[in-house]
């Protein structure tokens, strides 16, 4: 008791402390004290931060997560991201098969209730290191087929046989946007869509994510040093299936589609010029001026396909959709555009809830969308004024074929940036889904993180505990 007193006295996070005990064998760290209103309330990105750098080694290692009852789901998610699954390390595999890791969470604060069950953590990290596999796994192996066979196997695991619109299909079925950018590669684009549609269910949501294996830029092709790194370009439809899987084990009360925008851009005799005019689903023409402006031209297949197909009445695409997206709002705050104001604040409210952030772009198609302006076409699909709101523009070219009159709700999130840290995927997306939508949900957990659900803190009580909070972990 002692000893433990004695690390404690001697933390001193700015943000972060920590101290090791027991010759190293155990290690004592501190979150920041305070965070601001823009960040979590459970530190989540420094709680993987230390589970990384101060995890003792070992087979068997036990982590103790001291933290109030509110940031339980966003601390599980955290420290979800710090094992990641892919490796081909030569050794890497006969070391996985030994290493055993536990969690337990010690509740403090005024809300002391013990959790139901830990189901609902062990769901959404499973859900997290799934899109952080798929995410981090070269296109030699993750091609368009290969993320195909991961929808299959999630639809088994929960008994729902997938829709495949795939190759030549997409043309005739006139999805102009995923088949004129996936047509060039050897392995063919595909619209995949997982269903739940329960008994009593009051409205239907539609999660449509973006599924580029790799993106060479097409023939605008990219440099060198930026090329490297585009296996990434499926983080928001590897997020949608790994959140789709945990939010419907935990029960799912309403419609639910997952609608996975899968093609590689690639280079080849029969790749889309600049200049070349599509048709996409909505009808709408479109004049190529950039073929690796690529993400929304699949993007407003897949959302038109969720309201003409699926009557969806709310839309989420998510997407690693701009380089300018980390310029806009940084490499932790997911970049949200919608054209509902509630659910603006709701994403705000979830990102702080799961841990994953979110921060709202600019949505203004009145000032933005003549960027887009063809003299041969409906639209083109990249800005005239790259610096003119160009994440914004991104966004605005999905909703347009929707229709900017569109009666329903329509989300846009771009995670370019936060679907990575340094050279691993973070699993990012997941936590913010399941906690936007938790309302909907069977799981009380869920419930409780939601920004939309009648038992969700409001923002005055959680920018109050932002300035209350010490944690250990």
């Amino acid at each position: 008791m002692t000893v433990w007193q004695a690390a404690l006295s001697a933390l001193n996070p700015n943000p972060t402390d920590s101290c090791p005990l027991y010759l190293n064998q155990a290690v004592v760290a501190a979150l920041p004290s305070r965070v601001s209103r823009h960040n979590s309330p459970s530190s989540a990105h420094f709680v993987s931060r230390l589970v990384r750098s101060c995890l003792p080694g070992g087979n068997t290692r036990c982590i103790v997560m001291v933290c109030e009852r509110p940031d339980v789901f966003a601390s599980s998610c955290a420290i979800a991201r710090a094992f990641p699954i892919f490796s081909r390390r030569s050794t890497s595999s006969r070391r996985a098969e030994k290493k055993h890791v536990s969690v337990e969470f010690l509740i403090v604060g005024q809300d002391k209730t013990p959790l139901d069950s830990a189901e609902c953590l062990s769901h959404a990290a499973d859900g997290v290191r799934l899109a952080a596999r798929i995410v981090d796994t070269p296109c030699n192996e993750m091609n368009t087929d290969t993320f195909l066979d991961e929808v299959q196997a999630v639809g088994r695991d929960l008994g729902i046989t997938p829709l495949i619109i795939r190759g030549e299909e997409l043309k005739q079925k006139g999805f102009g946007g995923i088949y004129g950018v996936g047509k060039a590669a050897e392995h063919p684009p595909a619209l995949a869509v997982l269903s739940h549609t329960p008994d009593g269910a009051t409205q239907t949501i539609a999660w449509v994510g973006k599924g580029i294996v790799y993106d060479t830029g097409g023939l605008s092709i990219k440099g060198k040093t930026t090329m490297p790194g585009m296996k990434r370009d499926c983080g928001g439809a590897a997020a949608i299936l790994g959140a789709f899987k945990a939010t419907i084990k935990q029960g799912f009360k309403d419609n639910l589609h997952a609608v996975f925008c899968l093609a590689e851009n690639s280079v080849g005799p029969i790749a889309t010029r600049p200049d070349d005019i599509h048709t996409l689903y909505s009808g709408k023409t479109v004049e190529i001026n950039n073929t690796d402006a690529e993400g929304r031209l699949v993007l407003a297949d897949g959302v038109v396909y969720a309201s003409k197909d699926l009557s969806a009445d709310i839309i989420l695409d998510m997407a690693t959709l701009t380089g300018a997206q980390g310029i806009s709002t940084g490499k932790y705050h997911a970049a949200v555009m919608t054209n509902n104001e509630v659910w603006e604040a709701a994403c705000m409210r979830a990102g702080r809830s799961s841990g994953d952030l979110a921060h709202p772009l600019v949505y203004c198609p009145e000032l933005h969308f003549s960027e887009f302006t063809s003299a041969m076409a409906d639209m083109k699909n990249s800005v005239a004024d790259r610096e003119n709101a160009q994440s914004s523009c991104a966004g605005l070219f999905i909703g347009s074929h929707l229709g900017f009159d569109w009666p329903g709700v329509w989300v846009h999130v771009d995670i370019a940036s936060p679907v990575h840290a340094g050279e691993r995927a973070t699993g990012f997306g997941v936590a913010l889904l399941m906690a936007l939508f938790g309302q909907a949900s069977d799981d009380s957990m869920l419930n409780k993180v939601s920004p939309l659900g009648a038992t969700n803190n409001t923002t005055e009580e959680q920018e109050e505990r932002d300035c209350k909070r010490r944690r250990l972990v």
